[in-house]
């Protein structure tokens, strides 16, 4: 019933070992089926929900299949943390040669199965939406040795789970909804990982080069990967260290690419932050970690001179830093304004690196603004005044800053379309 073809060779990502893999402010979460893994201080571009708003939304009633999904979901929200256990439960004990590639803590990992249900359920019928999402999720699967032959393992638990918990909405007519959308989304994924197999590595093998503490919390590591690694500034990837293998955690890139091919990435260690603690506290220059794929929409659109409003709170300057130098290296004369938020001056770790880009731009404005308050940072930007509405906006750090700093930017004319920033459901999903 859950037999998931595939058009092209199998990948058969391995980890280093040989053996399967599975891995802003926030506790840590391992790897998971349908879950983008987010480091709680990663400064990512996550295609959101958010991302998607400016897209046109179809005028036709919904389809069956969307209708019966959605009751689903709604039938189980009360009790949705028992469908994932009994979810995990089922796929380990039926199936018990996936069980390495998931990290050996769960704890954390239950909500990740459901919001990208809850995502999937929202736009089943909003193809664009839907397709690039479960496309980067594809892809970046690989990384954890996921296959074609272990998707249906997991359909098949998933309805399991879904039948046992929502037994006064589920019938024949849902299970055969669910059977068809679980096809679709496991197809999808699919494809687009094995598309990605003939143009990419799983991985790549980097050694650290140096690593420099700024403040007690706050490094910035710099890697050399063992081949070419392509990238676009504001982008970011995923970070394995061999202290916590099959646990990996995103990052933005802190620079645009280098002639020299070395990426640095600024950390932010939190009590809960299993890797990030590792790569401030006890990662040195000779260590090896590995690093997916990059992704990230938020990248700069050279095909304009519209000006850019960036804003950056704490560790979120890094991809703010990188998309000032892809700027620069562009040669283009656009006006970039930046916001560097923090709430206490020791905190503004990077402010003399971006200092000394403003002194050699013209066209390049940087402020800091410190308080404690999150919101602090986009009402300086309302105050400040200018021709936003005239801007592309960037906006990267803590989720309360991001939700304050949008409504900020659409309230003084910047449209949605030309916001770009982290995705808050899934920083909100991963404390």
């Amino acid at each position: 019933m859950f037999e998931a073809r595939h058009t092209m060779d199998a990948p058969t990502a391995m980890s280093g070992d040989g053996t399967s893999e599975g891995g802003n402010n926030t506790s840590e979460i391992g790897s998971g089926w349908f879950a983008p893994d987010r480091e709680p201080e990663a400064q990512t571009y996550t295609p959101s929900l958010s991302h998607y708003a400016h897209l046109p939304q179809s005028d036709q009633p919904p389809s069956l299949d969307a209708v019966l999904v959605r009751r689903t979901m709604a039938g189980i929200a009360d009790v949705a943390d028992q469908v994932t256990s009994y979810f995990y439960a089922l796929l380990f004990v039926r199936h018990p040669h996936l069980r390495p590639l998931f990290p050996a803590a769960m704890d954390a990992q239950r909500d990740r199965l459901l919001k990208a249900l809850l995502t999937a359920a929202e736009h089943i019928d909003n193809t664009p939406v839907l397709v690039d999402y479960l496309q980067n999720l594809g892809r970046g699967h690989r990384k954890y040795g996921t296959r074609p032959e272990h998707y249906p393992a997991v359909g098949e638990c998933l309805i399991g789970a879904l039948s046992k918990y929502a037994p006064g909405v589920w019938d024949a007519e849902t299970e055969a909804a669910w059977v068809r959308t679980y096809t679709r989304i496991s197809q999808v994924m699919i494809d687009a990982a094995a598309a990605d197999e003939l143009r990419a590595p799983a991985w790549w093998f980097a050694e650290i080069v140096s690593h420099d503490l700024r403040t007690r919390d706050v490094a910035v590591v710099t890697v050399r990967p063992d081949q070419p690694y392509p990238f676009v500034a504001g982008q970011y990837t995923s970070v394995e260290t061999p202290w916590w293998p099959r646990i990996w955690r995103h990052y933005s890139f802190a620079s645009a690419p280098r002639s020299d091919g070395l990426l640095s990435f600024h950390v932010k260690a939190l009590p809960a932050g299993w890797v990030s603690g590792a790569l401030v506290h006890r990662a040195r220059p000779g260590d090896i970690i590995r690093l997916g794929p990059p992704t990230g929409s938020m990248t700069v659109d050279h095909t304009t001179d519209r000006g850019l409003l960036c804003l950056g709170g704490g560790t979120g300057i890094a991809p703010i830093k990188a998309l000032v130098e892809d700027v620069a290296e562009h040669g283009a004369q656009r006006s970039v304004d930046v916001f560097y938020g923090a709430r206490t001056d020791h905190d503004l770790y990077d402010l003399d690196t971006m200092l000394r880009l403003q002194q050699s731009h013209p066209w390049l404005s940087v402020r800091a603004v410190v308080d404690r308050k999150p919101h602090r940072l986009p009402d300086a930007v309302r105050e400040y005044g200018g021709p936003w509405h005239e801007y592309d906006a960037y906006l990267s750090g803590p989720p309360g800053m991001i939700r304050s700093g949008v409504d900020t930017l659409r309230s003084i004319g910047i449209p949605s379309e030309r916001i770009r920033h982290d995705s808050v459901e899934e920083l909100v999903l991963a404390q």
